[in-house]
């Protein structure tokens, strides 16, 4: 129990400490105007009060990701808890706050499109085809999860096809919608529901008799009962709660609704914060009530769905307990529909296709839904998987994107250059190693190649980013973006 608590104080302490540093190393102009009020647009860019931000961003990024990567991650022990407070607090919210606020700046821009103007042209076409590949697993994952919940309550006749497909109803409906009525009118209600469970499922495994395991010398270790290594697949299987690239699919939307930068670190920041407490609750949760062999049963069985039900009915009971399963659903419908949302700007954007119609609008989402679709028939561990492994390759380019960002205006950019490092050196051990790479395995030959390969992209990266420093004017946009818009330059030597 005392790394439970002592976890979460921690990731609220981190919010305080590191949180306000990361955002004076930014340094925010609270006189800026927000693209929400100079791109205003009734549709994607509407401003909307900072609490309603908060609770959107909230879902956003939340989906499944902090209840099942945990429910996952438990198997390892302990362990666990480590990843998710350094992950969140160094990591994972840095990248949030980052992406946020360098698209706030960017008239809301996409992480392509950031990737284009601080990396380098030729770098939008791989981010854009990593960020849509992202966005489609994550929306399909995003529904397959919450349909096999959802299954749990309907008719027998009722099947998991026949949710899917309402499902995604539900999200054409809301996807034409203005952001302000698709995602302002519902989320609170959603928020509300998911903060509730949350809290009730914590404290009834805090108050109850439970022995819920803590971090000592003796429990440092790996529990999975496959053996299954830590380094690299615990930093794919917990992603969200601790550092998730689709996150820099999430907080560009949230960039278009907010009307100062002083919301940043709570809207950003401080949801991953929120996130990281979530996956804390779940991980213990997982730990507490089963051991590694039942765990991993649970797991095989079906999706982690199967854990998530009979830990809400054994805490909670069955009303109550009922009530948790509907906070665990709503997170995976509301992050679903804001993947499928961002990927139909993204691709948009990238087609050029301006979606100022109804019509071009359904033109872009509905061939997305109907190749969705299609992925649901796929194993959902093997779409796990790869959703995972394409979400830490994003979070990678997304800090690489942050760092460049800091670098070029000289502010401390080792607060993201020393997560992406780690983070770039992991996918890569991943696919070298990995059935769905290389399938090298985690021998010496691995490690090494991981590690040349590595420094070889840090290095192109340092080198590239010399030379686009040298080159800059000094009345460049890339220099001066915390000015008013029409008071700078937007163009650069070389």
């Amino acid at each position: 129990m005392l790394t439970l608590l002592g976890g979460i104080a921690l990731l609220v302490l981190g919010y305080f400490t590191y949180g306000r540093y990361i955002e004076k190393n930014f340094t925010i102009e609270t006189d800026r105007p927000t693209p929400a009020e100079t791109l205003r647009d009734g549709y994607d860019f509407v401003p909307m009060p900072k609490w309603k931000n908060a609770i959107i961003q909230l879902l956003n990024i939340a989906g499944t990701g902090p209840i099942f990567g945990p429910i996952m991650g438990a198997l390892y022990g302990p362990v666990a808890y480590i990843w998710i407070i350094l992950g969140a607090i160094f990591a994972g919210a840095v990248h949030d706050y980052m992406i946020g606020m360098i698209s706030l700046r960017n008239k809301g821009a996409h992480l392509p499109e950031l990737a284009s103007k601080y990396l380098g042209k030729p770098v939008k076409h791989v981010v854009n085809i990593f960020t849509m590949l992202l966005l489609m697993l994550v929306g399909t994952v995003f529904v397959t999860s919450p349909a096999s919940l959802i299954k749990s309550f309907t008719p027998s006749w009722m099947t998991v096809g026949m949710i899917t497909g309402l499902i995604f109803v539900y999200y054409i409906i809301s996807t034409i919608l203005p952001i302000d009525k698709a995602l302002g009118k519902v989320y609170p209600l959603f928020g509300a529901i998911l903060i509730i469970s949350t809290i009730a499922i914590g404290s009834s495994l805090i108050m109850g008799d439970h022995s819920i395991p803590n971090l000592t010398a003796g429990s440092l270790s790996n529990w999975h009962p496959d053996g299954t290594p830590i380094f690299p697949i615990l930093f794919f299987t917990i992603s969200c709660g601790a550092i998730s690239g689709f996150h820099a699919t999430q907080s560009p939307m949230v960039s278009r609704t907010s009307t100062n930068e002083r919301e940043g670190r709570f809207t950003f920041y401080g949801m991953m914060i929120a996130e990281g407490v979530i996956a804390m609750i779940w991980a213990a949760a997982a730990m507490s009530l089963f051991d590694g062999q039942t765990l991993s049963q649970m797991i095989a069985s079906g999706t982690p769905s199967v854990v998530v039900n009979q830990v809400s009915l054994l805490l909670l009971g069955n009303v109550l307990g009922t009530v948790a399963i509907f906070g665990v659903i709503v997170l995976p419908l509301s992050s679903g529909l804001s993947a499928f949302r961002s990927l139909r700007t993204i691709l948009a954007d990238y087609l050029h296709i301006k979606q100022d119609t109804l019509k071009k609008i359904l033109m872009v989402t509905v061939p997305l839904y109907v190749i969705s679709f299609g992925l649901t028939q796929i194993d959902f561990n093997l779409l796990w998987r790869y959703f995972n492994w394409a979400n830490q390759v994003t979070a990678a380019i997304s800090l690489l994107v942050s760092t460049r960002y800091l670098y070029l205006k000289g502010k401390n950019f080792i607060v993201t250059l020393v997560p992406a490092t780690f983070m770039l050196y992991a996918v890569v051990v991943y696919i070298f190693s990995q059935p769905i790479g290389f399938g090298l395995g985690l021998g010496t030959l691995t490690y090494i190649l991981s590690v040349a390969l590595t420094l070889g992209i840090i290095g192109v990266f340092w080198r590239s980013g010399k030379v686009q420093k040298e080159n800059l004017i000094p009345d460049s946009e890339l220099l001066n973006d915390h000015l008013i818009p029409d008071n700078v330059a937007t163009d650069y030597v070389g």
